[in-house]
């Protein structure tokens, strides 16, 4: 099993806080798949407006999270990068949401690898809480040296 701390995560996404939102990688296989945590609390700065009294998160950031793992993941298996490179997301197809994500939720957040050309990863992607799913998509990403 491999993992990586928030620490590592920071070494691979250029996201910071607040949009940084993978707090952990569980378990990852190289080219194959990743699992990764995001602890959904109530200090997230986007609940107060979202909706007041009725907390939810906003399915957009959802699909924001499970396109930081599909990164974490495109980052990790590309080696022909290394360390210079940004991961931009780059589609979606087939995004739907099940269940509200609410304060208190710890959103399990799987990529897998669907296709790969050169530069280009196609992940299937899915969101749940516990073991309900709560929103699934169709993510591309690609990959782009720092200095193009």
């Amino acid at each position: 099993m491999k993992s990586l701390d928030v620490i590592e995560i920071l070494k691979r996404l250029p996201h910071r806080y607040p949009f940084l939102l993978v707090d952990r990688v569980l378990d990852y296989e190289i080219g194959q798949s990743l699992t990764a945590l995001k602890n959904v609390t109530i200090n997230e700065p986007f609940f107060p407006g979202h909706f007041p009294g009725a907390p939810v998160m906003p399915g957009v950031l959802i699909i924001e999270a499970l396109a930081q793992a599909a990164g974490i993941l495109a980052f990790l298996s590309e080696d022909k990068y290394k360390d210079d490179a940004l991961v931009y997301f780059a589609g979606i197809d087939k995004a739907r949401f099940r269940k509200p994500v609410t304060p208190g939720d710890q959103l399990h957040l799987r990529v897998a690898v669907d296709r790969r050309r050169p530069g280009i990863w196609q992940m299937l992607a899915e969101a749940r809480v516990e073991d309900q799913l709560v929103a699934s998509a169709t993510l591309m990403a690609t990959l782009k040296a720092t200095g193009q």
